[in-house]
């Protein structure tokens, strides 16, 4: 079973996700030009899912290409309101935005992942879920964006499930741990069988 890996990733959530399942985990973020390539995708109208993965991918290949003997993991998280991208914010006022636009309604959060080793993919995993906003009020938001580090959500986004952002739901379709970033029980049973 593999217990060692690379993570293509600054994700302190991430790292932890996989720490907490038992393994032995090294950073070495990718640095791929993200907002570039979301934009060269979304041109030719690729979905948020298949954007994911992409970068996921991107994110492990480039550094298996660096690490040829390693298991790499790579991931990378969209969030999904009536087929449209996301982005994380830039700044509070924009997360309010945001928030504003997710208010009361459903959206979907994909959470890709890819598997490389030896500069090649060797399986990738994904987990669409389903998010139901509660109605809030104008007050409950800014109250909410408040107590938010500005820094934290640009690397994380509008809402961080692990740090209070349960509160803004009505409902939650979906894997907790895919939500934070990682669907670790797809990638813990493909390493299992890994020798």
């Amino acid at each position: 079973m593999i217990k060692n890996v690379i993570l293509a990733s600054q994700s302190g959530i991430r790292k932890k996700i996989l720490e907490e399942n038992g393994y032995q985990v090294k950073q070495e973020p990718s640095r791929i030009d993200e907002e570039e390539i979301k934009i060269s995708m979304e041109a030719k109208n690729a979905t948020c899912l298949q954007i994911a993965k992409s970068l996921a991918e991107l994110k492990a290949s480039k550094i298996s290409n660096k690490y040829p003997q390693d298991i790499i993991i790579g991931a990378d998280s969209l969030l999904d309101l009536e087929g449209k991208n996301i982005s994380k914010p830039k700044s509070k006022e924009e997360a309010k935005i945001i928030l504003s636009k997710l208010n009361n309604k459903t959206h979907y959060l994909h959470t890709a992942a890819c598997i490389c080793k030896g500069g090649s993919m060797i399986s990738h995993f994904h987990e669409s879920c389903k998010l139901v906003m509660k109605n809030l009020s104008d007050k409950e938001l800014n109250d909410y964006l408040n107590r938010l580090d500005l820094e934290i959500m640009k690397k994380y986004g509008v809402y961080q499930i692990e740090a209070g952002g349960l509160e803004l739901f009505a409902e939650i379709n979906g894997d907790m741990s895919s939500i934070m970033g990682l669907p670790i029980k797809q990638i813990n049973k493909y390493l299992e069988q890994l020798k």
